[in-house]
């Protein structure tokens, strides 16, 4: 017999909130609370930053701008979209993003399977250390989570 899917609430917990790359990111969703099918979470970046380009290998991506402005370098090119947009980053795609506002951008995201908010987890531990990242230790938690940066 096929066991009922999970039903799972979130409004009333704020979730775990991590930050690394400049960012906050705050865990509405995670893997645990929807059998391994999608991470949900808000991300709040600061004006001028955005993730190098990259793509990849586990995770469909996508976004929803809430505040502020966002261009998405999508398909060799970057293109403004407004809040209230969607962007879909599929994986293998390259892609990436940067606000340029001067407000922070606020943007929920989603990415299925799930699994993202474990390695923004450990990226956020190195981050969280004295002194500066090791950029090395960041690179290797993204291979091993099948995330490849790349030149755009």
């Amino acid at each position: 017999m096929k066991t009922p899917a999970t039903v799972t609430v979130a409004s009333t917990r704020k979730g775990k909130v991590l930050r690394a790359f400049g960012d906050e990111m705050t865990v509405h969703l995670g893997g645990a609370d929807t059998e391994g099918r999608l991470t949900v979470f808000t991300a709040v970046t600061p004006p001028g930053s955005g993730p190098p380009p990259h793509r990849h290998e586990r995770e469909d991506e996508w976004f929803f701008p809430l505040e502020g402005r966002v261009e998405f370098f999508l398909d060799g090119q970057w293109q403004e979209v407004p809040v209230g947009g969607v962007v879909f980053a599929g994986r293998g795609s390259v892609h990436t993003f940067r606000n340029v506002g001067t407000t922070p951008l606020k943007m929920l995201i989603h990415t299925s399977p799930a699994g993202f908010e474990t390695y923004f987890e450990r990226c956020a531990e190195e981050f969280a250390k004295d002194g500066p990242p090791d950029m090395e230790r960041i690179v290797q938690i993204s291979l091993e989570h099948g995330l490849h940066f790349v030149d755009g």
